[in-house]
């Protein structure tokens, strides 16, 4: 045997180098894999080379020239070549495995394990590792053994191991500083804040980031620099901190241009269009694509940039500017050499033609099916030429797309099964649910609605097993929620309660809430429920038999109620009225809820709403003796006040009280008679940042503190360090925010004004939570008295029902819009009163406090009692 000769030893270290020293979560893609097309594309993967030039002086005696493997190796890696990736690799570590040359034999393993997770065959990536590890230790040199285990990291972190994942990027991190690496032991950093948030310590993770960015950008200028902020900026993104996302990704951008760097130029400018594109600031998105495509050095970057582009210009119907980007991507596409990252760009094209023909009036010469289905078919030739599965699954799955918007539905259903068996194959469940969605619509058009179920469920589950993936670490189906993930809950139960069985009514009530709280993660990018919880169900067993709970479900051409009374089955009914009938509608009745609007309209829409819902159980509901209305509402129809729906006699809140729950499940059931009270109430009395002063804040607080014993922060003294200092300090189960605040879609405008800031959903959940760290008892009751939600944003009561799941706290009051100052004190003072001198029960508590207005001749009108709800446990 020849011995590997020194320039071959630097030659296999640099690309050992480049290949394996990396930010990570950039680098690998998890399981919700940006190759999925229907996405918008993040820059390319862009390693930072730690310690390039290092010689390594104890490769082994016993040796082999390997030089053209390693030099092939990198040539198939680049040009997607997958498979013979996979052979080269796994012929280098036969070849050293002879020799016993025990550390190259470690880093061709750990190539082979960076070829099986680009397959997304990740037991053979997880078992190569392994054996990469075991090689090295225990007298690995550390500049080679912490990058390997930097890689470990993020295959666990898509394997849905994240606390692993932690566990080895602190390893990775300790090791690093042994090599005195020191952008090797940042970027451990920023890979365990990605674990962090993925386990749903978002406030850990903040606080890393935090910790690592001025280390980050106070190191010179550098490749190395500009890599690493970008990588930066994305887990930033990823714990839904756009603006600091946004910042960050800047300071990259400027660090790229001060070093003329064209590449990483270009790829900051392609994250800063994704982050501008999440934070609705569509014309700088667009700016940004374009730019990053003009400055691109690559066919293949300057492709991804303009495909984002045209995406975007699609989302805007801008259709003329569409048409006149098509023919450059198509001169772009031309010029790409056969490769995996080529096809991808083919198959987001074909995305992007099939949005054109179904929304714009295009030329049938110049773009239609049968163009896109013959470019969708030469993609699968090549795909199997590179005997690449996963592209493969791609391109037939998007042509049996196009064979189903041309209504040829048997060659579709075909294709999209090939599809499917060929992501299973390869376990690529990101693209399962996707062909076993679009296999459950065809499977509908020809009324196989068996079968249709079984593939819709199928699509369920796999998102259901990947939600933390999909939805709290990728930015892309944030961004597409409503279009891409939602369907999929919405079309399932359509289905089932098309043939109402018992079984399908209790999965139909799995699959809602299912949505409910996947909706809650995409708005925190974050697990929610991480307490201990029961069943709704159970919570009425225990305490509570007199309640039914109410689920209506938005669909397409009904609304849909199921509807669950104590001790009788679930039963379903439903109005024929479309999804945009059902928006307009409460649209309207929220607007009329001003006083200064025609009451006769309020009044004939809020029948309207109480006809769809209440009118068709109303008998039941008396015969049941039910005496408490538990809404797990849909939609728009959290917006509006059930309690102010109306009979023709009476509104809803004179019969019932009433409360609201993203879901079944709720912390455990306990009546506020069972534990001895204590509230930390805090306001503002003054004018801050821009808002109006409350002066009825002064008496609320003062007759609160009255009626419980209290600690009270007022104006200057209301304070972010003053409520976490009081918080931890004292066994508060009442909080009390007498203050300006609003609830939005966005979490960074979802906030509570104190006096020196604002407290975004995310940092206000996050301080409960550190609290409850010392206090194992959770808050009973948080109460936000003078809120709104954002005007003209129809999806902003969803920040108000995730800031009260994420609190933890038991209960959360607070008000859908922010009404009379002095009327809300009232109601608060009486609320208060009637759960002192009340059976405890603080959905009948707040149901007499709203009455009490009601019967004033200056508050009867909604719009002073009835924005008021009460969010999670009623007792």
């Amino acid at each position: 045997m020849k011995r590997l000769r020194r320039s071959s030893k630097k030659q296999l270290f640099f690309w050992g180098l480049v290949l394996v020293t990396c930010f990570v979560v950039v680098t690998v893609r998890p399981v919700a894999a940006q190759y999925s097309s229907n996405r918008f594309l993040t820059s390319p993967p862009t390693p930072l080379l730690q310690g390039e030039g290092r010689q390594i002086d104890n490769l082994g005696e016993e040796s082999i020239d390997t030089s053209n493997l390693v030099s092939q190796g990198k040539i198939n890696e680049e040009s997607g070549h997958l498979a013979d990736t996979i052979k080269t690799w796994q012929e280098a570590v036969k070849d050293y495995e002879k020799v016993g040359d025990r550390m190259n034999q470690a880093l061709a393993l750990h190539y082979l394990s960076l070829a099986y997770q680009d397959g997304g065959q990740w037991q053979q990536a997880e078992v190569t590792i392994n054996q990469s590890l075991d090689l090295l230790q225990p007298q690995a040199n550390p500049a080679i053994l912490a990058p390997i285990l930097n890689t470990k990291g993020s295959l666990q972190l898509a394997m849905g191991q994240p606390q692993a994942a932690l566990d080895t990027w602190k390893q990775a991190e300790t090791v690093y500083a042994q090599a005195d690496d020191q952008m090797g032991v940042l970027g451990s950093k920023i890979n365990q804040a990605q674990a962090w948030q993925s386990l749903g310590m978002v406030q850990r993770s903040r606080q890393l980031l935090e910790s690592v960015q001025p280390q980050l950008t106070t190191q010179p200028d550098s490749i190395m620099k500009a890599t690493g902020l970008r990588s930066l900026g994305r887990v930033w993104e990823a714990i839904g901190d756009l603006p600091a996302a946004q910042t960050i990704l800047q300071e990259s951008l400027a660090v790229a241009q001060r070093l003329n760097s064209a590449p990483d130029i270009s790829a900051a400018l392609l994250s800063l269009g994704n982050i501008s594109r999440n934070l609705a600031e569509m014309p700088a998105a667009l700016a940004y694509y374009q730019q990053a495509a003009e400055i691109a050095t690559t066919p293949l970057s300057q492709v991804q940039a303009k495909l984002n582009q045209l995406k975007l210009i699609i989302h805007l119907e801008q259709f003329t500017d569409a048409q006149e980007l098509v023919p450059q991507i198509q001169r772009n596409l031309s010029q790409l050499s056969p490769s995996r990252e080529a096809i991808y760009a083919q198959v987001n094209y074909a995305e992007r033609l099939i949005e054109l023909v179904e929304t714009a009036d295009l030329h049938p010469q110049e773009i239609n099916y049968k163009t896109i289905a013959q470019q969708l078919a030469d993609t699968l030739k090549a795909a199997k030429r590179l005997n690449d599965k996963r592209a493969e699954s791609l391109s037939l799955g998007i042509l049996g797309k196009v064979y189903d918007k041309t209504q040829q539905w048997s060659q579709a259903q075909d294709l999209t099964e090939q599809a499917l068996f060929l992501s299973q194959s390869i376990n690529a469940a990101d693209l399962s649910y996707q062909w076993d969605w679009q296999l459950a619509q065809i499977l509908t058009k020809v009324g196989d609605k068996k079968s249709a179920i079984a593939a819709n469920k199928q699509a369920f589950d796999t998102v259901q097993s990947l939600r933390g993936d999909l939805v709290a670490m990728n930015a892309d189906v944030r961004f597409s929620f409503q279009e891409e993930i939602e369907p999929i809950y919405r079309h399932l139960v359509s289905l089932l309660l098309d043939s109402p069985s018992p079984e399908h009514l209790q999965q139909a009530r799995t699959v809602i809430e299912s949505l409910q709280l996947a909706e809650l993660e995409n708005f925190f990018r974050t697990a929610c429920l991480e307490t201990q919880a029961e069943q709704i169900d159970t919570v009425i067993e225990k305490g509570d038999t007199k309640a039914a709970v109410i689920y209506p479900i938005i669909l397409p051409n009904r609304l849909a109620v199921i509807l669950s009374l104590p001790g009788h089955p679930l039963q379903t009914y439903h109005t024929n009225v479309s999804s945009p009938d059902i928006e307009a509608t409460i649209s309207r009745l929220r607007q009329t809820m001003n006083p200064a609007l025609s009451n006769k309209e309020r009044l004939k829409l809020s029948q309207t709403v109480y006809d769809w819902l209440i009118r068709p159980i109303d008998n039941q509901l008396t015969s049941n003796q039910i005496k408490t209305l538990v809404f797990v509402l849909d939609g728009v129809l959290r917006n509006i006040p059930m309690t102010a729906l109306y009979d023709g006699n009476q509104y809803l809140i004179e019969k019932y009280s009433v409360a609201l729950t993203p879901g079944l499940q709720l912390l455990e059931p306990r009546s506020l008679k069972q534990v001895p009270l204590f509230s930390l109430t805090a306001g503002l009395t003054e004018a801050r940042q821009g808002f109006l002063p409350l002066p009825a804040v002064k008496q609320e607080v003062k007759e609160i503190s009255d009626d419980l014993p209290s600690e009270i922060l007022l104006n200057e003294t209301f304070t972010h360090a003053k409520i976490e200092k009081e918080l931890k300090n004292h066994s508060v189960n009442i909080l009390h925010l007498a203050t300006h605040g609003q609830f939005s879609s966005q979490p960074k405008d979802t906030f509570i004004l104190t006096w020196d800031k604002r407290l975004n959903a995310n940092t206000l959940s996050q301080l409960l939570k550190t609290r409850e760290q010392s206090n194992s008892e959770p808050i009973e009751l948080l109460v936000l008295s003078a809120c709104q939600t954002a005007t003209g944003d129809k999806r902003a009561a969803l920040g108000l029902a995730g800031l009260a799941v994420r609190s933890g706290a038991r209960s959360t009051i607070a008000t859908l819009w922010s009404v009379n100052d002095q009327s809300t004190a009232d109601t608060m003072i009486k609320f208060y009163r009637h759960l002192r001198q009340g059976d405890g029960n603080r959905a009948e508590a707040l149901r007499q406090a709203q009455l009490s207005l009601l019967k004033q001749e200056a508050y009867q009108h909604p719009y002073y009692w009835a924005p008021f709800v009460l969010v999670g446990n009623w007792l």
